[in-house]
C-alpha cells in the first residue's frame, strides 16, 4: 500500500509563511490498495489538491472510495472543492459514522446548502453512494477494514486497513479516556492501563505497520482544551510503543503550531520513544509526505 498526505492540519486550514513544510491544509490522506484501488481518508481542504491529480492523470472514469472519519468542518470542507465529483462518469462510494441525529449523506448536503455553497449535493455529476459505518469490519474495494468508535465529541471512527499481511491505522479524532495512562508503580503493560476505553484503543493499534494519529496538543496545552476531543504526543507514543507499533505518523496539527513548533514537537516524541526503549519510528506527517508499505 501506498499513503500520501494531502492535509495534516486540524481544525481549520492554517497557510502561510510559518507552515510552509507541514503544511496549512486540513486532514486528506490518499492510500492506493494492492490492487489499485483508492481511498480517501478524511475530505479536509487537502481534498482539493488530491482531486486535481487524479483528474490529470486519469486516462478514463475515476472511482473511488471516501472514508470519513467524522463530519466536522476540518475533515470534510474539501469535499465541494473535491473535482471528480463533478464528472459524470466517476463512481464513488462515501463512508462515515453511524450515530449523528442526521444521516451521513444529509450533513454533506447540509454543508452544500445554497446558503453556503453555490452548488447542492444532489447537483454533482458523479454517481455517488452513501454508507453510514458502526462499529465492525468491512470489505472495502478488496481490502479489510476494521472501523472501531474513538473517543470524540461527536460520532468518530478510527480505521484499520489491511491487505496482503500490511496493516495501516488511521486514527484522527481521538482523546485519552483518562488523563493518567498507567497505574503507579507497575510495569507498563496492557493490563496496567487504568481506563479499559484506552486499553482498547491500544490493542486497536496492535502489531500495525504504520499508526497515522492525530496528537493536536503538547501536554502543557491539553488540561485547558480537555474534552474537545485531541490528544497528545505523549499519550499517542505510549500507547504506540506498548502495542508494539512500528512506524508512527502524528498529524491534526494544530493551526496556531508553525513549522518551528511541529518539528520541536517531533524531536521530544522521538526522544519519548527512546527513552522507552523502543524501535518505534517516530515523526511528524507533512504535506507531501509518502508512505511505503
Amino acid at each position: 500500500m501506498l499513503a500520501r498526505f494531502w492535509g495534516t492540519r486540524g481544525s481549520i486550514a492554517a497557510p502561510g509563511p510559518g507552515t510552509t513544510h507541514f503544511g496549512g491544509n486540513t486532514s486528506c490522506v490518499e492510500l492506493t490498495t494492492p490492487s489499485g484501488a483508492v481511498l480517501v481518508l478524511d475530505c479536509g481542504t487537502g481534498a482539493r489538491s488530491l482531486g486535481n491529480r487524479l483528474l490529470a492523470c486519469a486516462s478514463g472514469p475515476i472511482s473511488a472510495s471516501i472514508l470519513l472519519t467524522h463530519t466536522h468542518w476540518d475533515h470534510i470542507q474539501g469535499f465541494p472543492f473535491f473535482a471528480p465529483l463533478f464528472k459524470p462518469d466517476n463512481h464513488f462510494k462515501v463512508y462515515g459514522p453511524q450515530g449523528a441525529h442526521l444521516s451521513l449523506r444529509d450533513v454533506l448536503a447540509g454543508q452544500m446548502e445554497h446558503h453556503y455553497f453555490p452548488v447542492e449535493l444532489d447537483q454533482l455529476a458523479a454517481r455517488i453512494n452513501y454508507e453510514d459505518l458502526c462499529e465492525g469490519t468491512y470489505e472495502v474495494d478488496g481490502v479489510r477494514v476494521r472501523a472501531q468508535q474513538m473517543n470524540h465529541p461527536s460520532p468518530t471512527l478510527g480505521y484499520r486497513i489491511e491487505a496482503e499481511g500490511r496493516c495501516i491505522c488511521y486514527l484522527c479524532d481521538h482523546e485519552p479516556y483518562c488523563e493518567r495512562i498507567w497505574r503507579e508503580g507497575e510495569a507498563r503493560k496492557m493490563e496496567s492501563i487504568i481506563e479499559e476505553g484506552d486499553r482498547r484503543h491500544a490493542q486497536y493499534m496492535r502489531g500495525a505497520d504504520v499508526v497515522i494519529h492525530e496528537a493536536q496538543y503538547t501536554p502543557q496545552e491539553y488540561p485547558s482544551k480537555r474534552h474537545w476531543g485531541h490528544s497528545t504526543y505523549v499519550y499517542v507514543v505510549e500507547l504506540a510503543v506498548l502495542a508494539g507499533v512500528r512506524r508512527l505518523f502524528l498529524t491534526h496539527h494544530d493551526p496556531s503550531h508553525d513549522d518551528e513548533f511541529i518539528a520541536g514537537v517531533e524531536r521530544k516524541a522521538q526522544e519519548l520513544a527512546r527513552s522507552l526503549d523502543s524501535k518505534l519510528e517516530v515523526c511528524c506527517a507533512y504535506e507531501g509526505c509518502e508512505i511505503r508499505l
